[in-house]
C-alpha cells in the first residue's frame, strides 16, 4: 500500500472524507484527483435540462459524487441569465465584453449565439442542501466569477480550504468579471500562498486585420498561431499556509495534496509541523517520503550537465 493510500484509509480521513469542489466540471475526473477520488466526496456543477436539484452517483470513481444540474452563482436566485457563446468553453453568466475583445484573435469564440434563462443556485445554498460545509480542494473555471464564488463560502470554510484553483482574467473578456489583480489582493489577506501560475492568452490581432491579410480560414489559423501570444488569463493554484489552527486531518490531507502537486519542500514542512503538533509517527513516515522524493529529483539532475553547470555558475 502506498503511503498516500495509507493516509487516506486512516480513521481521521475515512470518517471525514476529502471534499473536492468542481465548478465548471469537464465530465472527467480532474487529473490531480485520480489517486484520491475513490476516498473522496466530489461536488460538481453541470447545467442541463434535467430537473433542478442534485443527484448522487455512487459509481463515478469517487466515494460519492453530488452533481447539481444548474448554474452555480454567488446570488440567492432560482434562475439567472446565461450567455451561450460560439465556443461552449466561453459561455458564462457574464456577458462577453465584445468591444474590449475586438483586438484579439480569439474574439469570435465569445460571439453570443443566444441568451437563455437557466436554473441556478448559490454555492452556499448548494453546500447547505447536501449538509456539507467543508471544502478541502476548491476548483473553479466559471468564466469570470471564480473569486465571487470562493467568497460565497463562509469565512471559516475559506480559511480551512487546503487548495484553491482559479482561472481569473487579465484582459477584459466579460463585463464585470473577477480579474487576476483582484484575486491577488484578496488572497494576499488570507492564509494562502500561490504555488503555481500558468499564464494563457491569445494573439493581439483583430478579425478585420486577419481578413485583410487573407480570406482563407486555413491561412488565418496559420497567421494566428505564427504570432506571439499575449497574456489573457491565468490558471493559478493557491495552497493554505498552515499558519492557522488546523486539525490533524488537515495536516494529513495537506501533505497528500502537496505531494500530488509535487510541492515536496512544502510537504516536508507540513510533515514537520504535523509531528510537532500531534506527535503521530505517521508524520515521520511522511517526512522521510518527502526527503526521498527531493533526493530523487536531485539525482535526476546529474543526468543533465547543462542544468548542473547553470546552477554551479549561479553559486
Amino acid at each position: 500500500m502506498s503511503l498516500i493510500n495509507k493516509i487516506l484509509t486512516r480513521d481521521e480521513i475515512r470518517t471525514q472524507p476529502p471534499v473536492l469542489l468542481d465548478i465548471g466540471a469537464s465530465g472527467s475526473i480532474h487529473e490531480n484527483w485520480k489517486q484520491i477520488a475513490p476516498f473522496s466526496i466530489c461536488i460538481a456543477f453541470d447545467a442541463d435540462d434535467r430537473e433542478f436539484g442534485y443527484i448522487t452517483k455512487e459509481s463515478s470513481g469517487f466515494k460519492k459524487l453530488y452533481v447539481f444540474n444548474c448554474i452555480v452563482t454567488d446570488q440567492a436566485n432560482s434562475s439567472t441569465d446565461f450567455f451561450l457563446t460560439k465556443s461552449p468553453f466561453c459561455s458564462s453568466v457574464l456577458e462577453p465584453d465584445r468591444k474590449s475583445l475586438v483586438p484579439w484573435a480569439f474574439a469570435e469564440k465569445f460571439d453570443v449565439d443566444k441568451k437563455v434563462n437557466i436554473k441556478s443556485i448559490s454555492l452556499a445554498k448548494a453546500l447547505q442542501e447536501i449538509g456539507i460545509q467543508r471544502v478541502d480542494w476548491f476548483k473553479s473555471d466559471s468564466q469570470g466569477t471564480d473569486l465571487r464564488l470562493f467568497r460565497n463560502l463562509s469565512p471559516q470554510t475559506q480559511e480551512n480550504v487546503i487548495i484553491a484553483e482559479f482561472e481569473p482574467g487579465i484582459i477584459d473578456s466579460y463585463k464585470g468579471e473577477d480579474k487576476f489583480y483582484e484575486l491577488l489582493s484578496f488572497m494576499d489577506k488570507k492564509n494562502f500562498w500561490m504555488c503555481s501560475a500558468t499564464v494563457k492568452g491569445s494573439q493581439r490581432i483583430s478579425q478585420n486585420s486577419m481578413e485583410a491579410f487573407t480570406s482563407s480560414p486555413f491561412m488565418k489559423k496559420i497567421l494566428q498561431y505564427s504570432l506571439k501570444s499575449s497574456p489573457g488569463w491565468v490558471e493559478t493554484v493557491y495552497f493554505n499556509t498552515f499558519s492557522a489552527s488546523l486539525s490533524i486531518r488537515e495536516y494529513l490531507l495537506g501533505w497528500v495534496f502537496a505531494t500530488i502537486q509535487k510541492q515536496y519542500g512544502f510537504a516536508l514542512e507540513i510533515a514537520e509541523k504535523g509531528y510537532s503538533l500531534y506527535k503521530d509517527e505517521i508524520f515521520n513516515e511522511m517526512y522521510k517520503n518527502s526527503k526521498k522524493k527531493i533526493w530523487s529529483d536531485i539525482l535526476r539532475l546529474k543526468f543533465y550537465p547543462a542544468i548542473i553547470e547553470k546552477i554551479s555558475k549561479s553559486l
